[in-house]
């Protein structure tokens, strides 16, 4: 309750989720690009799967040491290694969604000489719209997880370094708190903002139903 009272849950609550969305458009940009990209290109997907593989297996923890090593305990290399944690797994479920595509609905699209932007916004999207959506609640759960051992080992704020802290004074109270603090503001999140944008962009499916 004093930690509320005094602003400081609310702050680091604040910058821990500032991370999450910061590593999550980063994942999911970098991710679907690249994942299209392989699911489309035979080639390109032969050459990378390799070091795909090599990613997927490297440990979070070995990828925010290398972060912080190399590029100091800066906001940028937190934010950078619980991107690169994600990247891989967007990348995998996203090439499956390219290799999914309908290619007859880019042919029409063709025909028709729609523009580029009109190919992503209606032939493209609508189809990668169920990997889309589990790429990204499997996003949302495994980075503000990763997130907290960033915290821990490298920030001087957030949930993680609260955290921390308390394990430090054995204060378990003070870890319950944070914890489920962040995990309601996490559900709140889903329950107002990822599900409706998911049925907003579904809404087509119903109708043809």
């Amino acid at each position: 309750m004093s930690e509320l009272k005094s602003g400081d849950l609310g702050y680091h609550l604040m910058m821990t989720l500032w991370r999450v969305g910061a590593a999550y458009v980063v994942a999911m940009v970098i991710g679907t690009a690249v994942g299209v990209a392989l699911g489309r290109y035979r080639r390109l997907d032969a050459f990378f799967d390799p070091w795909l593989i090599l990613f997927l297996n490297i440990p979070a923890l070995v990828i925010i040491i290398l972060a912080y090593i190399w590029f100091g305990l800066s906001e940028t290399a937190a934010i950078g290694a619980v991107a690169v944690n994600k990247i891989p797994n967007v990348v995998v479920t996203m090439r499956e969604g390219a290799r999914a595509l309908d290619d007859r609905y880019m042919d029409m699209a063709r025909v028709y000489h729609l523009s580029a932007r009109d190919r992503l916004r209606h032939v493209l999207i609508p189809q990668l719209q169920p990997y889309l959506a589990a790429a990204s609640r499997s996003g949302i759960a495994l980075i503000w997880k990763i997130v907290l051992v960033v915290e821990l080992l490298g920030r001087s704020n957030g949930v993680g370094f609260q955290i921390y802290l308390y394990f430090q004074i054995f204060d378990v109270a003070g870890i319950l708190a944070y914890t489920l603090a962040f995990v309601l503001l996490m559900l709140i999140i889903e329950l107002l903002l990822v599900q409706p944008v998911e049925q907003h962009a579904t809404r087509w499916r119903r109708r043809l139903a």
